[in-house]
């Protein structure tokens, strides 16, 4: 069996983007539908509909996070307290190893949103040099918090 880091790159060399390829590559931990983990964190890509906020590889990780220690119905305050704290621990690691969280930043100030920034970002082959390394990051977080 592929190992979680595996799946998530094979999920993002096949077109998915940094958060889908992040929760998918859970999905048998967190018994969670495979289209549905997708579907569900599709607008995360690009920092938030490619708008270059919070990284989609930690949107992807808190995604997880919480569908494995969430509260829920039975309002446990408690789950929702060990969420916050692994969700705040995630991106205060993920920043202190990249600089920053935001995705316009790590990739170097290409607006997405944009042909011109989508060439630039392809030109620096930002795909492997930098989103790759976060969505590394974020699963090895996973991969011991989970």
């Amino acid at each position: 069996m592929k190992n979680h880091l595996e799946i998530a790159l094979s999920q993002f060399d096949n077109g998915f983007n940094c958060a889908q390829s992040v929760l998918y590559s859970f999905c048998e931990d967190l018994n969670l539908d495979n289209d549905l983990a997708l579907k569900m964190s599709c607008g995360f890509g690009g920092g938030i509909g490619r708008k270059g906020e919070i990284c989609g590889a930690l949107t992807g990780g808190i995604i997880a996070i919480g569908t494995k220690y969430g509260n829920d119905t039975n309002g446990e305050n408690e789950n929702a307290e060990f969420t916050y704290s692994a969700t705040r621990e995630l991106i205060d690691n993920f920043t202190k190893k990249h600089g920053t969280h935001e995705c316009r930043k790590l990739i170097h100030d290409c607006d997405l949103l944009t042909e011109e920034g989508q060439n630039k970002f392809k030109v620096l082959d930002l795909k492997n040099k930098v989103c790759k390394q976060c969505i590394a990051s974020v699963v090895e977080y996973l991969e011991e918090t989970l």
